[in-house]
């Protein structure tokens, strides 16, 4: 969506996001990690868990799995080269990556075409003439997944286009008031809660064009409103109809709505909280969001 809607700006390279949204992941990893030690590992359960913790045990489980086999290592070794191209496509502002020998032609997604054509001609070694991946492998893939995405883009470029979402971002006008520090918490709030009654791509797809046509209007850099919105889409834990992956989660039957909202609710804190303070610091520096385009 940035380079939709702001072709003539940098484009957001693989590095400048890592080097935002990381410090964020390891924040929330380990906050889950001690929210999930509170609420469900108990005085005295040590001894329980220390016989699935034991060294001998992780060893057995390891042989049960066996060497890697030819085709495992490929993968590995193809998904590690897509993660280094992604990385020196374009290393910084000012230091250009393999991209500039095609002039910024190549991105993203001609990193992971490449990428994937790769599985279907090295060979697989079990049958003569067997490739890693072949069509009817593929056409297993989720593609209704990928479908969806694509839709979100062209939703929300309708709703730039339609001018849906100058009507919209009347209703968000209060946030034109709001001081630079109060924007990422009051975005990522909105956006957080949205998302608990949508998909993440839907929510997305309906505030995004909100919120830059409200940082137009306040004559601030997009991207303040922008990242707070699109990370908060994707504090969706509480309900089991937020994304796909809570349904999956909810439908073994060992998990129970309570379970969610109990875990999920100081996880979403967490992560509100963790946004407002990185956004106006971190964000400044590596987006220059304190200033507009």
């Amino acid at each position: 969506m940035w380079r939709s809607y702001f072709p003539e700006q940098n484009p957001i390279s693989f590095n400048t996001w890592s080097f935002f949204a990381f410090p964020l992941a390891l924040v929330i990893f380990f906050a889950l990690w001690v929210i999930l030690c509170c609420l469900y590992i108990r005085r005295g359960s040590s001894q329980a868990l220390s016989a699935y913790l034991d060294r001998d045990h992780l060893k057995r489980e390891l042989q049960l799995l066996g060497p890697m086999s030819f085709a495992e290592k490929v993968v590995l070794a193809v998904f590690s080269m897509l993660v280094v191209l992604w990385m020196t496509r374009r290393l910084t502002d000012d230091i250009p990556g393999w991209g500039a020998l095609f002039n910024g032609r190549a991105g993203d997604g001609t990193v992971s075409v490449m990428m994937a054509t790769l599985l279907f001609i090295i060979p697989n070694k079990k049958k003569p003439g067997e490739k890693l991946m072949d069509w009817n492998k593929c056409k297993k893939l989720p593609w209704n997944i990928i479908l969806l995405l694509g839709a979100g883009f062209a939703i929300a470029d309708g709703v730039k286009t339609s001018g849906l979402a100058e009507i919209l971002s009347k209703a968000l006008d209060f946030l034109e008031k709001a001081p630079y520090w109060g924007i990422a918490p009051a975005v990522c709030l909105i956006s957080s809660l949205i998302t608990e009654f949508m998909s993440n791509n839907a929510t997305t797809t309906l505030v995004i064009p909100i919120l830059i046509q409200i940082a137009k209007s306040m004559h601030v850099h997009p991207l303040l409103f922008m990242i707070p919105g699109s990370i908060g889409a994707q504090f969706s834990y509480l309900l089991p109809t937020s994304t796909p992956s809570n349904i999956v989660g909810f439908s073994t039957g060992h998990i129970e709505m309570v379970d969610m909202i109990k875990t999920g609710l100081p996880l979403k804190i967490v992560g509100i909280a963790v946004m407002s303070i990185l956004m106006p610091t971190l964000g400044a520096y590596v987006f220059g969001t304190d200033r507009a385009i």
